[in-house]
């Protein structure tokens, strides 16, 4: 029985009295069969000793991983905060881009309606905001370039610059849009702070011009930069 009792505390760490509570058995009730037992006792030991050995860090272990876990937590909330704050400020960027590209469209069609009237003399015409396409066949080449002009000068007006160079915008126009044409640049140039430059073959345009430019050959092969004062050579001509 001694021999017994150790192998029992050996096996199962207890005393042989304490069997029937810790089996679960009913000590009214007749033992199960002797073979069963056995072979059950014996499954239970082999998965007992594949388990392997208690792991004597898992509570430190635990701990650690309860650490990471509310670490990441935090971290993914204050991406997620992150996330929304970058979209408000995405759709607080679409609204306030929004509202200035309609301010500014709004002053160049402004701007657009002035000069269309006047490069046209009379008329009327406005810009709208639309996805269809449409182009200008409908209108003469001439026609086509007074209102290309009045929306250049249009967009220009809302953020004039300190010089403007016009190459040939006159060459499709006749006289009498050559005319509104200059008179549209004097006034330009009395109200706004910006110098015009102006390169044409006119000769109206050359002439309503407050000084000229030009390069000529005196000499065969030899080229010479001439300039005119046009005010100047007006009131030497009058004296």
């Amino acid at each position: 029985c001694h021999a017994i009792a150790e192998r029992v505390d050996d096996r199962l760490e207890c005393r042989p009295d304490q069997l029937f509570e810790i089996s679960g058995l009913d000590p009214e009730k007749p033992l199960p069969d002797l073979e069963t037992s056995e072979r059950k006792a014996e499954r239970l030991h082999q998965e007992r000793e594949t388990m392997g050995p208690v792991n004597l860090r898992a509570e430190q272990e635990m701990n650690e991983l309860s650490e990471q876990i509310e670490t990441l937590t935090t971290e993914r909330e204050d991406l997620t905060k992150a996330i929304e704050k970058l979209r408000r400020g995405i759709s607080e960027l679409n609204r306030e881009g929004r509202q200035r590209l309609l301010q500014s469209f709004e002053e160049v069609n402004t701007h657009f309606q002035e000069l269309f009237a006047k490069l046209f003399g009379g008329g009327h015409a406005y810009l709208e905001l639309t996805a269809k396409m449409q182009n200008l066949t409908l209108l003469s080449g001439g026609e086509q370039a007074l209102t290309a002009l009045s929306l250049l000068f249009a967009v220009f007006l809302t953020n004039p610059a300190p010089i403007c160079v016009l190459d040939e915008v006159d060459a499709p126009l006749d006289d009498a849009n050559v005319d509104r044409f200059c008179l549209m640049l004097e006034h330009m140039a009395k109200n706004e702070s910006t110098r015009f430059i102006v390169i044409t073959h006119h000769r109206m345009t050359m002439a309503r011009m407050d000084r000229l430019y030009g390069v000529t050959m005196s000499e065969r092969g030899v080229s010479q930069l001439v300039s005119v004062d046009l005010q100047k050579a007006e009131k030497i001509r009058q004296t």
